[in-house]
């Protein structure tokens, strides 16, 4: 598949997701809202536009569009508000999607009743964000699910297939009050 063509499937997938999560709006999820369902189910929840998504989504214009059993896919436009001193994309960009990516993943393998927290995060940023990428995508992936620690990687990159950055995150699971 070709960059464009890639990039046309990305913002189509992306305006169709806008569309659904225009339904519940940003927001954070009251516990009667979540009460019994698995993280997976939240997340499926949150797609289909009837639990409200972060806002930290708009903040830094970046939406989750996929989620499944142990894995999380976010999608982002890299912009001007993005910028760093030195006028490359802030690194804290990079590593909001990747943790937001692995974070999702790990979410999906929760049952109801448990959460997580990130309590280590590893960014290796590879090559810088141009031009030539106006949207990236990071897709999470859980290595391990446990009782007490969950693990899981991630890689950003472009519609070319360029990498642009990986990631490794340990998290705590616990109970949830």
């Amino acid at each position: 598949m070709t960059q464009e063509n890639q990039l046309e499937r990305w913002l189509a997938q992306e305006r169709e997701q806008n569309a659904r999560f225009d339904g519940a709006g940003p927001g954070v999820v009251r516990p009667e809202q979540v009460a019994g369902l698995s993280g997976l189910q939240l997340m499926q929840g949150m797609l289909a536009g009837e639990l409200p998504y972060p806002p930290i989504a708009k903040t830094l214009d970046f939406l989750l569009v996929e989620a499944g059993d142990g894995h999380a896919v976010f999608q982002g436009t890299p912009g001007p508000a993005h910028l760093n001193p030195m006028g490359g994309i802030h690194g804290g960009w990079y590593a909001t999607l990747l943790d937001s990516a692995m974070g999702c993943a790990v979410h999906t393998k929760m049952p109801a009743g448990r959460g997580y927290t990130t309590a280590e995060l590893s960014v290796n940023i590879v090559r810088a964000i141009g031009a030539k990428a106006p949207r990236v995508r990071t897709e999470g992936k859980v290595l391990h699910a446990g009782r007490q620690l969950a693990t899981a990687e991630a890689k950003l990159y472009g519609p070319d297939g360029t990498l642009y950055a990986h990631a490794t995150t340990t998290c705590l699971v616990f109970d949830l009050r």
